[in-house]
């Protein structure tokens, strides 16, 4: 990188317009940290889904502004150019989503090719136009992510977690993401996870968290009667669902293991430092790596085939609960509560280094692949050391 980065002083623009899930917000959030540290001095701005979490940037002093641009994502849209009337039309540097250049990312998502349309008129770089963690944009790659949350909201987390018993650690549990429910646990499965980690780490107080809200935000896919079933739970996990978003990182913040799926919400809980202990499968893989301790519990790729992506997801009947793929699946689950409760063990101890979390994960997740290298990708690339 050439010195003169470090001598002028510039603003620049990250334009990530994606799906609205949470995770793609702290990613978008990873890439203006990782152009903000490299090129001291400059102003980083961003761009993003107003259906998403706008207000993340706001634990982000690294942040100048954030642009929430109320746009469509999976519908066209007939007057793009408007929605983006606030948000500045000069910058030094534009870094748009990688995404945007993925033809069948165009065709999915006819709001997203329409609001990079209409940017591509309305934005203009002085310097230059390019990709998110683009080195010849000033990037610094795989950067440790840390929000500064609000005195308020950590008061907030501790008293709702004050309970007067003793506790000797806490695991925050997320039971769902977004997507279908048949692409995470049902709720009789979670019982057998809560029971298993009851049993075995005795003294250690369980949390919920999640958003059952249905708007245009994403919330979880566990109704009324799941939630109810795991509150009721003898374990009598604290309920923290429903509460504001930045109020829920401090509680997740304040645990000290956060036990979920494949989920956006993951990767905001290893941006508040806490370790992620991923129930592994469904269409997805951990893919976002940011200097905190995990660990992905991978399912058997021959029994439990997982990560079709893009493709739809292959289900089938799984007692009286629903469908779930097959990495759901009460079996599934019942086969890896060793594993579970292991993992929790150690993340509970703080005997987990990053880095071999790191060495242990990337050769498991080829292994689910069948060997296969090139099925994997993580952000900035992190992967590729371990492989």
């Amino acid at each position: 990188m050439s010195g003169a980065w470090s001598t002028v002083a510039e603003r620049m623009l990250v334009n990530f317009f994606y799906a609205q899930p949470v995770g793609h917000a702290v990613e978008a959030l990873h890439y203006c940290h990782g152009h903000a540290v490299a090129v001291p001095g400059r102003e980083v701005s961003l761009a993003l889904n107003a259906a998403s979490a706008p207000e993340l940037a706001g634990l982000c002093p690294f942040v100048t502004a954030a642009h929430a641009i109320d746009h469509p994502f999976l519908e066209p849209c007939a007057d793009s150019l408007s929605r983006l009337g606030a948000v500045p039309r000069d910058w030094d540097w534009i870094v748009d989503d990688g995404r945007r250049h993925q033809p069948f990312q165009l065709e999915m998502f006819p709001g997203m090719r329409d609001y990079y349309a209409a940017s591509d008129v309305h934005l203009r770089g002085r310097r230059g136009r390019s990709v998110t963690g683009a080195q010849r944009a000033g990037y610094l790659p795989h950067q440790p992510l840390r929000f500064v949350l609000p005195p308020a909201a950590r008061a907030a987390a501790a008293a709702r977690l004050e309970t007067g018993l003793p506790v000797s650690g806490r695991i925050a549990l997320l039971p769902a993401g977004s997507s279908d429910p048949s692409l995470y646990p049902s709720p009789g499965s979670w019982q057998l996870v809560l029971d298993a980690l009851t049993d075995a780490l005795p003294g250690v107080q369980m949390v919920l968290v999640g958003r059952t809200a249905r708007d245009e935000r994403t919330s979880t896919a566990l109704g009324p009667d799941g939630l109810r079933r795991l509150l009721a739970h003898r374990s009598a996990p604290v309920d923290c669902v429903d509460v504001p978003l930045v109020e829920q990182l401090a509680v997740v913040e304040a645990c000290d293991v956060f036990l979920a799926p494949h989920t956006g919400f993951g990767l905001a809980a290893l941006a508040v430092g806490t370790p992620w202990l991923s129930l592994s499968g469904g269409r997805w893989f951990e893919y976002y790596f940011n200097h905190v301790p995990f660990r992905s519990i991978l399912p058997d790729p021959d029994r439990y085939p997982s990560f079709s992506q893009f493709d739809p997801a292959v289900t089938a009947p799984d007692g009286d609960e629903g469908p779930r793929t097959p990495s759901m699946s009460r079996a599934r689950i019942r086969d890896d509560l060793d594993r579970i409760v292991a993992a929790a063990g150690e993340l509970l101890a703080g005997s987990l280094s990053y880095d071999q979390a790191l060495r242990d994960y990337f050769p498991a997740l080829r292994a689910a692949h069948h060997g296969d290298p090139t099925a994997i990708w993580s952000i900035d690339s992190v992967h590729l050391d371990h492989l």
